[in-house]
């Protein structure tokens, strides 16, 4: 086949139908014989597929216009009728497609359906149909008109729109439509009963559109792929464990997939995401011996701590595991003795550092010394937390052992590597071919690049450690995996913890499209390295007030630190996503954190949600008036909303969040700006009593429209708003609709923010310290050390 079609399911009263309609006629009267036609009860939208070219098109009337090849876009800055040569007036194309956008699909939902026949009428009167409906206009507008249409009775049509019953009635009888009616019937659920469809919730209180409602996985429920949908699977750089995390290590990681896997799921996506904590390795060793506990004492500590943390932030994981299981031996294991049998590995030989005095070879963690850049006298064996440097162990002044404190002399021992360099042009085909298609970062495929550029070199990926998955080959078995090897494993053996059939999302490439976040220092492991990723987005670094984030010296906001200050976890969210460092590192700073929340949130969003809600309130008890959505106003307001959802979505698929977040504030500007325009007040109340209902309308529909672009970022700030719209979460949809109608009973008003005061700036920095402060305390501690050595 060279097109795969797919089509939502829908009930035949609704815009999803409509749209399937549409595609269907095309196909009917296109090529059926080339395209493979899917059921997607999942999806929310028609696309159309082309595997060869790599190219899907996600919008119906494009669909169509693809399907045709003729379709010349002709457009009028002022009208779609345009005069021709002969002094008579007629319709092109492209123009009526343009009118059938902008005014037909989006007034049929007028309560004066007559007006709206009437604007039919006029514009079939002078179109030039084919008689066998063999143009994408034709058939774009017939599908649109074709639940609208049996409305009237058949005298009606005779007697009062003759163009209307003149076409209809050939559309009905010619053969192709009503083959892509039939096709459009196959794949969508029965048409439901007047009562059965609006949503209810109690009788009387919603009046609202149907099949808006966000599908959410019930707790305990198993997500796995479903042959034919679109399969998101979503993974964050697992969190290593021997520590608390830092702000930059949430929005660098778990905060970014959250929320992708979140925008995936609002648009009814069968989407999981899997993330746990990573605990095996020479830090945790250290960290315990710090601590004086086990290695699995300090993991399951951190682990809780972790999962707290990231509860707190509202970090929605499918399942958030850990890779100190047997799962995570028996799958890394298979993957090194599968290298190994492969001749993938090679036995190298290497000096490396001796403890004399407890008879075993350190791992450089286990060595601390002087830094020999920086003379800072606390420096790891394989970085400086002084100057940043990495270290060669055997590069180190003053080495001593962590665990007793003697001096280590270098001996040769044996360890195994993995022959990268033999597998260089297999990994750079397989990334030009995934980074392509995937539309990777920007950052992530320079990072990749300049190391095939380097040329891959072999990488030791054992260690000795006691902590870890033992080596499974002979005269190794004393030795653990190296995490980098290990870890990335990780995300597998989490999944397979989860289900059973966890090869369904990491053996099924053609049905799984995987989502990898992380921070830009690990990217080597994932593109350069074990070769896991469909799609790579990286960020740089966040760091704080001026330096970096340094829990040693108390510097920086950390995890349980952000709850500590009594700010909700939205606002922190915001903050974090709309400073998220996509291409260059950011700065955290309280001035900026506090003005973020008082001039965006609080002003925007707040604003506009808490006015109209009390609005509605007070001047309407808390029902919707009946209301239209004509007028030039509405249409202005349509096309910029329009413009604004259409970027919004094309940002979130190509995963740029933070472009995301500020189109959804965008549109609650607009939303502003609407009522202001408009003076929602009481003057408008008493003297423009329909015009403030229709401003009232519109303003509830645009905020519901808001609530779902949100929740991928702030999901508590929108469960707020669909509570005091008496609304379920709705999906992100393709175009704005009206979805709540006149006579829905709404909620009560409650603040969605509340302004922080900017005192709070100076207490803040005392306690959690600054940036500059800390660079200060390393440059008296480096000179101190180099006047004391």
């Amino acid at each position: 086949m060279e097109f795969k079609l797919s089509i939502p399911a829908a009930q035949k009263n609704d815009n999803l139908f409509n749209n399937a309609l549409k595609v269907c006629i095309a196909i009917s009267v296109f090529d059926q014989e080339n395209v493979e036609i899917v059921g997607c009860a999942g999806q929310n939208y028609v696309s159309l597929e082309c595997p060869k070219q790599n190219k899907s098109l996600n919008e119906a009337n494009s669909i169509v216009r693809y399907a045709f090849k003729k379709v010349q876009l002709v457009y009028s800055d002022k009208r779609f009728l345009q005069s021709q040569n002969n002094g008579q007036i007629s319709v092109s194309d492209a123009a009526l497609i343009e009118w059938e956008e902008t005014f037909l699909y989006s007034n049929l939902l007028l309560q004066d359906k007559q007006q709206v026949a009437s604007s039919v009428e006029k514009v079939l009167s002078i179109a030039e149909f084919p008689a066998d409906f063999s143009t994408a206009a034709a058939i774009i507008v017939m599908a649109t008109l074709y639940e609208f249409i049996p409305t009237f009775s058949s005298t009606q049509l005779q007697n009062n729109y003759p163009n209307i019953a003149k076409l209809f009635t050939a559309f009905l009888h010619d053969d192709r439509a009503r083959r892509g009616i039939e096709l459009a019937a196959k794949y969508t659920t029965p048409k439901k009963t007047d009562s059965e469809v609006a949503v209810t919730s109690a009788p009387g209180t919603c009046n609202l559109r149907a099949n808006i409602e966000m599908n959410i996985s019930k707790p305990g429920e198993i997500i796995l792929p479903v042959p034919g949908q679109n399969n998101i699977l979503v993974t964050s750089a697992l969190p290593y464990i021997n520590n608390v995390p830092h702000l930059g290590n949430i929005v660098g990681c778990v905060l970014s997939a959250d929320v992708f896997s979140r925008y995936s799921k609002a648009r009814n996506r069968n989407t999981l995401f899997v993330c746990g904590t990573d605990e095996y390795g020479t830090a945790t060793e250290t960290k315990a011996l710090e601590e004086n506990i086990t290695p699995q004492e300090l993991c399951d500590k951190y682990h809780k701590i972790h999962k707290e943390i990231y509860d707190w932030f509202e970090i929605g994981f499918d399942t958030f595991g850990r890779t100190a299981t047997e799962k995570q031996t028996e799958i890394c294991q298979d993957a090194f003795v599968r290298c190994w049998e492969q001749g993938f590995l090679e036995v190298r030989s290497k000096e490396q550092p001796y403890c004399n005095e407890h008879k075993a070879f350190l791992a450089d963690r286990f060595i601390e010394g002087t830094c020999p850049d920086c003379n800072y006298d606390d420096a790891r064996g394989d970085q400086c937390d002084s100057c940043g440097h990495l270290i060669d162990a055997k590069n180190l002044k003053n080495p001593r052992c962590k665990i007793d404190g003697s001096k280590p002399s270098l001996r040769e021992t044996k360890h195994i590597g993995i022959s990268l360099q033999k597998l260089q042009p297999e990994i750079e085909a397989w990334y030009k071919k995934s980074s392509t298609e995937g539309a990777w970062s920007q950052n992530s495929k320079s990072i990749t690049e300049q190391w095939f550029k380097q040329g891959l070199e072999p990488r030791d990926i054992t260690r000795d450690l006691k902590w870890g998955v033992p080596v499974p080959v002979d005269g190794f078995r004393d030795k653990v995996v190296y995490v980098w090897f290990d870890a990335p494993l990780g995300y597998v053996s989490i999944t397979a913890n989860y289900t059973e059939k966890w090869t369904e999302w990491w053996k099924n490439p053609d049905n799984v499209k995987l989502y990898q976040f992380m921070g830009k220092d690990n990217t080597p492991f994932h593109s350069a390295g074990l070769i896991l990723t469909t799609l790579l987005i990286l960020v740089e670094y966040l760091n704080y007030e001026g330096g970096k984030f340094s829990k040693s010296r108390n510097v920086g906001v950390f995890g349980n630190n952000a709850k500590e200050t009594g700010i909700p976890s939205s606002i922190w969210r915001y903050y974090l996503l709309s400073s998220r460092p996509e291409t260059s590192d950011s700065m955290f700073t309280w001035k900026t954190f506090i003005a973020k929340n008082n001039s965006e949130l609080l002003a925007n969003v707040g604003n506009l949600v808490n006015r109209v809600i009390k609005f509605v309130n007070a001047k309407y008890d808390g029902v919707v008036p009946e209301f239209s959505v004509q007028g030039e106003t509405i249409s202005i307001l349509r096309t910029d909303v329009a413009r604004i959802l259409k970027d919004y979505i094309e940002a979130m698929e190509a995963v740029k969040i933070r472009h995301g977040l500020e189109l959804a504030m965008e549109l609650s500007s607009r939303g502003n700006l609407y009522l202001q325009e408009n003076k929602m007040d009481n003057n408008l109340f008493r003297q423009q009593p329909q015009k403030c209902a229709q401003v009232v309308g519109v303003a509830l529909n645009l905020i519901y429209l808001l609530s779902a672009c949100i929740y991928p970022f702030l999901p508590s700030t929108a469960q707020g708003m669909v509570d005091q719209l008496n609304t379920p979460l709705r999906t992100i949809p393709m175009e704005w609709t009206v979805d709540i109608m006149g006579g829905h009973k709404i909620g009560k008003a409650e603040y969605l923010f509340s302004r922080i005061d900017e005192k709070k700036e100076d207490q803040w920095k005392a306690k959690y310290g600054t940036g500059t402060s800390a660079k200060k305390e390393q440059k008296l501690h480096s000179e101190s050390t180099v006047v004391t050595s």
